[in-house]
């Protein structure tokens, strides 16, 4: 990796991160029903989880995928599945008074396995190690992996703020209901890519 791609890498790992997908997603939600400071194992285990990821992946666990093809459509069903179940757990999510003692987040380690079924990381990792490491040293994957590291946790976080910020609007049990519905509608959306390629 020459240092002239960090620029681009960086402006990569930036709208990858901070635009809508299912962690985002999901961490606008948790923030809204939780609030930040809940929230922060979530935020953390997608951050550090999906650093792990990338290292994996240069590491060469995409050849699993060239290997065995077949990986590839188990995968997709068990996202896909996955998606599906935590969309029914935001969509039912109870009231936020309710929430307060007896609702948990999701957790560090809870969020840091979703990357591995979260098609969005996939294509964010996959992408990152090809373009931005194609010589896949053990040199360019970390510094592929600590860009991303850098750049995640703060647009992730942005998103828990935003969803902190809403639960002020969302006293109301109805708009609350409709905000987890419309959450839950949106991360389902989400896998239309995955889909329909």
């Amino acid at each position: 990796m020459t240092l002239d791609l960090i620029p681009a890498l960086a402006a990569f790992a930036f709208v990858s991160s901070i635009t809508p997908g299912p962690n985002n997603l999901m961490l606008m939600a948790s923030g809204a029903n939780f609030g930040f400071r809940r929230t922060i194992p979530h935020m953390l285990g997608v951050g550090l989880g999906f650093v792990f990821m990338v290292l994996l992946v240069g590491a060469g666990l995409v050849q699993v995928f060239d290997a065995y093809p077949i990986s590839h459509t188990i995968l997709k069903v068990a996202s896909v599945g996955y998606l599906l179940f935590l969309a029914y757990k935001i969509a039912t999510a109870a009231p936020a008074r309710d929430n307060a003692d007896t609702g948990t987040p999701m957790t560090f380690l809870h969020a840091a396995a979703f990357q591995w079924v979260n098609p969005k990381a996939w294509t964010m990792a996959l992408t990152a190690v090809t373009v931005y490491a194609p010589d896949t040293t053990l040199w360019a994957i970390a510094i592929v992996a600590l860009v991303f590291g850098a750049i995640n946790l703060p647009s992730v976080s942005s998103w828990t703020l935003l969803g902190q910020q809403m639960a002020r609007i969302l006293t109301n049990p109805a708009r609350l209901t409709a905000f987890n519905w419309t959450m839950a509608a949106l991360l389902v959306a989400s896998l239309y890519p995955v889909l329909f390629p």
